[in-house]
């Protein structure tokens, strides 16, 4: 939800900023592209230190980093330091967001893991719907420096019930002695945890070249609605160069920085190709409609936002309504009938009607958008999260919120390559693209855990033999 927020309310906060700072338009861009730019680049390998040394210590150092930095520039005198400071609110971002998945897994019990990564994803709705009202709210009262001063105690907060949390297995360099059963020490390439040894290690070759194409693909994809395609095309051969050297890599090296049974598993590889789609398509129907409502149809900004309601109230209804038919359907289903809804919706607007033309047609293609959203939310999280092989829970954690962070920017590269109202069309066949990775998904949830993953909570309940 603080990344939720930090997000929404910054586009409030922006035009007193270059009011106050006296910046240029480009440099008020960096505010934003910095930050993407930097936490695309770090989620994967922030993941893969919460797996390394504990993802607790990871959630704090990001938590208090993203509350100081916050509190940086609240306090800024120019726009550089505004610019870089949100560059390191990006860097503590990547370290805060994979480590919430993964304590989700260690510490909620299997049967209510679904219903945690639904409150996840209404919680993260009610932020980002929220923003844009708590942004105008503080921006109008006390200025473009409160959205930043908020993010403090809210750190804090987070930091204080970090310290309380005490998940029941929580991965680290070595196996504490009191969790080695006796007589048996573990051997030089094996953890009890069933992950090899070298697979700890950092290959900070491959951690550099996958952030350093995430890096450009990411500020690629965002300058697409300044330079158009053509303009950004250097720089998207220079990120599928740097692609094909990481892949060339990564199957030379002893420990790729994306694990190979992170690769392997296709649950995993399904999700996020699922999430990448649909919210590609989700966020470049909200950038394309909002343009053609305020736009093309001089309809105001209130109004605008009232007229899209129905999405953010459906993605919080929806999430508790998409966990039991996951349960009741299985995840294929369930993903199959998301991405069918999230196509209705997108055809909606595009339709007669739709985008504006009509206020009740734009409420119900929102809905649809809101429930189809929300159902490949809670589907394909709750996949990533339940099905990470063990001890990896953090990389998948960070590829998740790479999809979740390279999806929008697509969407919205998409929607601006295109022309606004005529990008739909071809928005709605890349939220379609997302049947196919839907359909990989398995029929069914498992229907009990291995004993490998029981076995914890057994020896907690009895006393910790």
């Amino acid at each position: 939800m603080l990344v939720a927020l930090d997000g929404t309310v910054l586009l409030m906060a922006q035009p007193g900023m270059r009011r106050e700072l006296g910046c240029t338009t480009a440099q008020l861009q960096w505010t934003s592209t910095g930050y993407l730019v930097a936490v695309a680049a770090l989620l994967v390998l922030a993941g893969r230190l919460g797996d390394r040394y504990g993802h607790r210590r990871t959630l704090l150092a990001g938590v208090l980093g993203f509350g100081a930095s916050s509190a940086g520039i609240a306090l800024a005198p120019t726009v550089g330091w505004v610019v870089g400071l949100r560059v390191a609110q990006g860097v503590f971002g990547a370290l805060l967001q994979p480590g919430t998945l993964a304590l989700l897994r260690l510490s909620c019990p299997p049967e209510r893991l679904g219903r945690a990564v639904a409150v996840r994803t209404g919680a993260i709705a009610v932020a980002a719907g929220a923003g844009p009202l708590l942004g105008g709210v503080l921006v109008d009262a006390f200025g473009w420096r409160a959205v930043f001063w908020i993010n403090v105690p809210v750190a804090a907060l987070i930091a204080a019930m970090a310290f309380a949390l005490r998940p029941e297995r929580e991965p680290s360099g070595r196996v504490p002695s009191e969790r080695v059963p006796s007589g048996r020490v573990p051997s030089d390439g094996q953890r009890f945890d069933g992950v090899p040894s070298d697979d700890r290690r950092l290959d900070l070759a491959g951690a550099a070249l996958l952030a350093a194409a995430l890096a450009v693909l990411v500020h690629a994809l965002s300058r697409v609605p300044e330079r158009g395609w053509g303009g950004t095309a250097a720089e998207l051969a220079g990120a599928a160069a740097l692609s094909a050297v990481l892949v060339a890599h990564e199957r030379r090296a002893a420990s790729p920085v994306v694990p190979r049974p992170v690769v392997r598993s296709r649950p995993v590889a399904a999700s996020l190709v699922l999430l990448l789609t649909a919210s590609a398509g989700l966020f470049g129907t909200l950038f394309s409609t909002t343009f053609r409502l305020q736009d093309a149809l001089g309809v105001g900004p209130l109004d605008t936002a009232l007229r899209m309601l129905p999405l953010t109230a459906l993605m919080v209804l929806g999430a508790p309504a998409a966990e039991r038919a996951l349960r009741a359907q299985g995840p294929r289903r369930t993903a199959l009938a998301g991405v069918a809804l999230l196509v209705a919706g997108i055809a909606g607007l595009a339709g007669p009607g739709g985008g504006g033309g009509s206020a009740p047609a734009t409420g119900v293609a929102s809905a649809l958008l809101g429930a189809g959203f929300a159902a490949v939310m809670v589907t394909a999280t709750g996949t990533v999260v339940g099905d990470a092989p063990a001890g990896y829970a953090g990389a998948v954690g960070g590829l998740k919120q790479t999809a979740m962070n390279i999806g929008p920017t697509l969407g919205v590269a998409t929607a601006a390559g295109a022309g606004t109202h005529g990008s739909l069309p071809l928005l709605a066949a890349l939220a379609a693209v997302g049947l196919l990775p839907a359909a990989a998904l398995p029929a069914a949830l498992p229907a009990a855990l291995p004993a490998a993953r029981r076995a914890p909570r057994r020896g907690a309940a009895a006393g910790g033999a």
